[in-house]
């Protein structure tokens, strides 16, 4: 089961043309098996003590602030410079692409599904995010017949986001690409695994490594938590 992660802004209109909130750093996190090889970074080391099972072991911490920049660099050069997928649209070229997607023709139906707690059906998954007064805000589709892509309407069917994820999708690792409706890039993440990502602004710029429900600066500072991990 996939499950998509929302980090939430709440506040007057921020540039992002919402009426209510403003939205940043939306993107997709999988539940699937741990990886049944070794896999191993400066940073964290899965250790497989089974075919099914995976300790992390985390270090962001404890390493120096030399390694710690040198890590930044690695997976920047791996999202921006050595990635294979596409990074960069122009606003016609996305919007051509992804036409079909900028109104959700049934959100009636998907409204009632996600607000009503339904996550798939033959056809999709499906997601929810709700205001603090369990009012239904967004509501996220990964389509199974394409499920590198997500997308993130508003009650009415307004897509607000697309997440693309990369060719090797559901495996890790993987990168995942979000744009606004515009086309615009807004992040990029680096999957490692399901417990830990890197994340990077549409200038490259470093915005910290998610482990588990925690997020950490450059310097091991914590800034953010998240809910839903």
């Amino acid at each position: 089961m996939k499950r998509f992660i929302l980090t939430l802004i709440f506040g007057i209109v921020l540039g992002l043309n919402h009426n209510a909130f403003a939205v940043e750093e939306i993107y997709s996190l999988d539940e699937i098996e741990p990886p049944k090889t070794i896999q191993t970074n400066n940073d964290a080391e899965l250790k497989t003590s089974s075919p099914f099972e995976a300790v992390i072991v985390f270090d962001w911490l404890d390493i120096t602030q030399s390694q710690r920049e040198d890590l930044i660099k690695e997976y920047q050069q791996k999202l921006f410079e050595t990635n294979s997928s596409k990074i960069y649209f122009e606003k016609d070229e996305f919007k051509k692409e992804f036409a079909k997607f900028y109104k959700d023709k049934q959100f009636k139906l998907h409204y009632m599904l996600t607000n009503e707690g339904v996550t798939e059906d033959e056809d999709a998954r499906y997601c929810a995010f709700y205001h603090k007064n369990n009012t239904l805000m967004i509501y996220a589709i990964q389509y199974k017949n394409n499920p590198r892509q997500a997308f993130y309407y508003s009650p009415f069917g307004k897509m607000y986001y697309t997440d693309l994820m990369s060719d090797e999708y559901p495996n890790f690792p993987y990168t995942s690409m979000q744009y606004n409706r515009k086309g615009k890039l807004s992040s990029a993440i680096y999957f490692v695994s399901k417990d830990l990502q890197y994340m990077f602004g549409p200038d490259k710029q470093f915005q910290g490594v998610w482990y588990k429900d925690k997020m950490y600066d450059k310097n091991g500072k914590q800034t953010l938590t998240r809910t839903h991990w």
